[in-house]
Formats: structure tokens, C-alpha cells, sequence
């Protein structure tokens, strides 16, 4: 079976299951923790698509010259990582108006 080439910001992400996702890859940093990477999902039908924006955070391993995505299973982590990419996805794609709805749902 011929390899599949995708443009370099799109990732295909195989699960534990074999199942395949498509992931396009919005952003990369690399901590003291490591090397990780934000990743929105693509649907087939951008009716399937949620009205909000999403992504995910995962760790980004490397092993034997192949590269694997990792769940980050600290929380604390997960959740400064996850903070990270927010405030850089807001400067790159505009998000200022959903921080301040953000904050204002905090105070309520």
C-alpha cells in the first residue's frame, strides 16, 4: 500500500484500536518537560464540526527515528501546557473576544 502524503500541518494519529484520526497541527513548544504539540481535529463534513473551537495537547516522543504522540498523563502539566498553548493560539488566530467571554463566565 502507498505511503499517504499530507501537507506538513495535518496529522494522521493512529489509536491503540487502529483507528484513524485526522488532526491538523496548530501549534508546536518545547518545555523543560518536553516537546509537545496542539492538534484540532478534522471532519469529513464541517457539519460534524462543533460550533466552538477545540484541541488537544498531546507530548510529541521520539523513538528509533519515529515519532509517536503521547497523552500527557499529568495533570498539572496537562494543565499548564494546555494554558500555554491557549494564550499562543489566541495571539496567532485572533481569540481575544472568547478570553474576555471566558473571564466574564469565571466571575458569574
Amino acid at each position: 500500500m502507498a505511503q499517504e502524503e499530507y501537507p506538513q500541518d495535518i496529522v494522521m494519529v493512529t489509536d491503540e484500536d487502529g483507528c484513524e484520526y485526522m488532526f491538523e497541527a496548530l501549534d508546536r513548544i518545547e518545555t523543560d518537560d518536553g516537546h509537545f504539540v496542539a492538534l484540532a481535529p478534522l471532519y469529513d463534513n464541517d457539519d460534524d464540526a462543533p460550533e466552538e473551537d477545540e484541541f488537544i495537547v498531546l507530548a510529541v516522543q521520539e523513538e528509533n527515528s519515529e515519532t509517536f504522540l503521547m497523552p500527557i498523563k499529568d495533570e498539572a502539566l496537562l494543565d499548564e501546557i494546555g494554558a500555554l498553548f491557549e494564550e499562543r493560539l489566541a495571539e496567532l488566530y485572533g481569540g481575544d473576544e472568547d478570553e474576555e467571554d471566558d473571564e466574564n463566565e469565571l466571575k458569574d
